[in-house]
């Protein structure tokens, strides 16, 4: 626990603050609903039997880091969707040039380990993390909100997600990521409640403790850059992530410091806390961003590895504005496996940001928050008398990548209700909430140039969960309201996730390529952008 040393005594020990009520339900509550998560996550999740849009590459590159500690060549990665899974073996110990860091894969990769190179192999940790994640928001809610209610309300809605669902059943990274960010901002949620009772005690001394205190080591917060270097290590979208929560825990200080009777909050948090608030963040995130290429770093094999040899110098990225190659860098004093390395990002940085061959399912970010173009990840089209086809129409099968249509349009309002709250109120929980949408959906609109898709926001869907959630509070009432308010309130609450979930339940065949009807298969394309 973090400790305050005043320059004139020492700080007593701060009270724990008032936890919510319902205390028998503060872990039973959530346990349950990530129960609930967990079953309809790994039902059936070898299913189907074929690499699921792109488990063509992560799956692979998963078992090639497994063998051989770098991503190597497969044979037709582009091309094979539906193979004789357990016969596939690398190519050759050729490398690849991967346009993400490994760390994501490396997550994967430890479900083949253990299951082998089978679609539940690949497919049972990014499951487990989405069942975890279930249980976090449920933790991360209750103590945000104030309520295990509300707490496991935000989780069940999470749990009924499409996008989630879906990204918690197939091997990609997003659903790693997701994870990491949401972890690291519980971590900054109890470093933030921890220190807070510091500075009240210290402030309970009198004097001006709010501007002399010293917080001295925070382990949530350093807990909380190694997980922003994890999700940096998954995708590059963790950096502003980063970014973003750095600014939120450094701005949480100064409020902090203010509350505790501080006469210059700014000050004191400038000399105080933003220096170890960035070594606490971006220093470990950039130590556990290079842990990650230890595989890269100690073979061989890898692309780009032996780039350096015989050159003095690295050649910078190209950006999109000025696409014209730069002069090499002299940089001969750096080891030759970093300019390797470096090169390898530069390469990296291009194909990320310039990246705009069409594609079917690419969509623009001002469509995402109402799930205009979501992607189709499998289909099939078996007629009468095949897989179980019964129609004479013919059936369809499909893994369509789309958020509960109710959730997400719900979460418009909830996260117009939570600015309004955080502009007028002040109120912290809503600018929190506030801070993951900045972070990971709104840089997303200096790449409308780039090839993108809308399940991205899968990382997002933790922090709109907890938007409808505040909102659904909100409707309830507070516990002193009158009866009568608190019984529609929670009548109309009620009403709401009653009618998510059984929209999920609708959508549900479509989010684990069930064999339906093609009749039913349309009535469930309620726009056609969706088809």
């Amino acid at each position: 626990m973090a400790q305050a040393v005043v320059t004139d005594r020492p700080v007593p020990a701060a009270a724990p603050s008032p936890a919510p009520r319902r205390d028998r339900w503060a872990w039973f509550g959530p346990l349950a609903v990530a129960l609930f998560a967990g079953l309809l996550r790994f039902w059936n999740l070898s299913y189907p039997n074929a690499f699921v849009f792109d488990e063509t590459y992560y799956p692979k590159d998963a078992w090639s880091l497994l063998h051989q500690g770098y991503e190597g060549v497969w044979p037709d990665t582009a091309n094979t969707d539906i193979l004789d899974v357990p016969q596939i073996v690398p190519l050759s110990p050729a490398p690849e040039f991967i346009a993400h860091p490994p760390l994501g894969k490396w997550v994967i990769s430890l479900g083949e380990w253990a299951f082998g190179l089978h679609p539940f192999g690949w497919r049972v940790m990014v499951a487990l993390l989405g069942t975890v994640t279930v249980l976090m928001l449920a933790r991360i809610g209750r103590r945000l909100l104030g309520s295990t209610l509300l707490g496991c309300t935000a989780a069940l809605l999470m749990a009924v997600d499409g996008l989630q669902f879906v990204m918690s059943r197939v091997g990609l990274l997003d659903g790693v990521l997701m994870f990491f960010a949401l972890a690291a901002f519980g971590c900054l949620l109890i470093d933030r409640d921890r220190t807070r009772r510091v500075l009240r005690a210290a402030g309970a001394e009198g004097g001006r403790a709010g501007d002399e205190v010293r917080l001295g080591l925070r382990p949530w917060r350093l807990a909380a850059g190694l997980l922003l270097g994890c999700a940096c290590s998954v995708k590059w979208n963790g950096v502003q992530i980063l970014a973003v929560f750095g600014l939120l825990t450094v701005l949480w200080d100064q409020a902090g410091r203010r509350a505790a009777g501080a006469r210059h909050p700014w000050r004191s948090m400038l000399r105080r806390d933003a220096g170890p608030a960035f070594l606490s963040m971006v220093g470990a995130a950039a130590a556990v961003y290079l842990a990650s290429w230890s595989g890269w770093f100690a073979t061989d094999g890898g692309y780009d590895r032996h780039w350096a040899d015989g050159r003095a110098g690295l050649s910078p990225p190209r950006t999109p504005l000025v696409n014209i190659p730069l002069p090499q860098v002299p940089m001969g004093w750096v080891p030759a496996p970093l300019r390797s390395w470096w090169h390898y990002h530069a390469q990296m940085y291009d194909f990320n940001t310039g990246l705009s061959s069409p594609h079917t399912y690419q969509s623009n970010p001002w469509s995402w928050l109402v799930q205009g173009r979501p992607v189709s990840m499998y289909w099939m089209q078996p007629p009468q008398g095949q897989q179980g086809c019964t129609a004479a129409e013919g059936c369809a099968s499909q893994i369509l990548a789309l958020g509960t249509p109710l959730l997400w349009w719900t979460a418009c309002f909830a996260l117009a209700y939570a600015l309004w709250r955080w502009f007028f109120r002040r109120d912290w929980r809503a600018g929190a909430i506030l801070a993951g949408v900045a972070g990971i959906y709104l840089p997303w609109f200096q790449y409308q140039h780039r090839t993108i898709f809308s399940f991205y926001m899968v990382v997002l869907v933790p922090f709109l969960c907890l938007a409808v959630a505040m909102m659904l509070g909100a409707l309830l009432g507070p516990p002193g309201s009158p009866p009568r308010r608190r019984r529609w309130g929670a009548a109309a609450a009620g009403l709401i996730v009653l009618a998510i979930v059984a929209c999920f339940a609708f959508f549900y065949p479509l989010y684990t390529a069930e064999v339906i009807p093609m009749s039913e298969w349309r009535a469930r394309m309620w726009l056609t952008s969706w088809i």
